[in-house]
Order: structure tokens, then C-alpha cells, then sequence
């Protein structure tokens, strides 16, 4: 995209008014938000290593906590667009924010990967022991998350 996009996203109303006096609630928000995300993950992932709630179903986890996923995943791509657009020149040649969201992409495709391969067989393992794919997928995305939010936090200090 040009340098033209990111300055014309800069300047819009709402990007300004973000910028002016709406980030420290917009960015207490998005901690927020990602909180929600980051802490539902993390417990079916440690459901799937192993480590947490070996006693419930997997399938169990997964579809209570799937919606509070969502809604934080939600609130944190609105606040953090909102934050991006306040900043866009500066953030488009981030380093930390560049590798955070090069790791957003990973956890979505890890995430799509278990869901549509690996789950589709969780009746064969949801009371056990998960297979080795969804024991690598959970470990992975623990990893990819922990990422996210250490380069997140990483942005405002470059």
C-alpha cells in the first residue's frame, strides 16, 4: 500500500479524535480485549498439553469458552485498528508491530489448521490424552500469543 493510504487513515476524523484524547481508554480497552482472548485460549491449550482441566472434556472447554474468544477477539481488532489508524505512518514501519501481526497470522492459521483437521476427530480423543497434533497445536499456540503480547507491549517503546 502507498504512504498516501496510511497518511489519508491518519488524518480522518475519528483517527484524530483517537489520537487527541480517546487512546489511553482505546488502549486500556484493547488490554483488555486481549486479555479475554489470550486467558480463554490459554486454558483449552493447556487442556490440550496436558497441564490444566485433564479431568473435562476438551469439547467441553472449547465450545464454552469458543464465544469468549471471539468477543475478545473482536473488541481487540476494533480497539487496536482504532490505536493503528491513529498512528499509521509510524506503526506501518514498526518493527514490533510488524512482527506482531506476522504472528496474529500464524495463531489464525495454527487455530484454522486444529479447527478444520485436527478437531474434526476430537470424539476419538476429547477424555484422554489429545493426539500429538493437538498437543503441538495447543504448545504452538501458546507460543504464538505469548508473542503477540510481548510484541504488542514492544510497539510503543521503538
Amino acid at each position: 500500500m502507498e504512504q498516501n493510504f496510511f497518511e489519508w487513515l491518519q488524518g480522518t476524523p475519528i483517527a484524530v479524535m483517537v489520537g487527541e484524547s480517546w487512546f489511553p481508554w482505546v488502549e486500556s480497552a484493547h488490554v483488555v480485549f486481549l486479555a479475554l482472548v489470550f486467558g480463554s485460549i490459554l486454558t483449552v491449550d493447556m487442556r490440550l498439553i496436558g497441564l490444566a482441566s485433564r479431568h473435562l472434556r476438551v469439547s467441553y472447554l472449547a465450545e464454552r469458552l469458543l464465544p469468549w474468544t471471539w468477543l475478545g477477539f473482536a473488541g481487540a481488532a476494533i480497539t487496536g485498528l482504532l490505536m493503528f489508524s491513529c498512528n499509521a505512518v509510524t506503526y506501518i514501519n514498526n518493527t514490533p508491530f510488524l512482527f506482531k501481526m506476522g504472528l496474529l497470522v500464524a495463531a489464525g492459521l495454527n487455530m484454522l489448521y486444529f479447527q478444520f483437521v485436527t478437531y474434526r476427530r476430537v470424539q476419538d480423543w476429547d477424555t484422554g490424552r489429545p493426539v500429538a497434533a493437538a498437543r503441538a497445536a495447543g504448545f504452538l499456540s501458546m507460543l504464538l500469543w505469548t508473542g503477540v503480547v510481548g510484541f504488542g507491549r514492544w510497539i510503543g517503546f521503538v
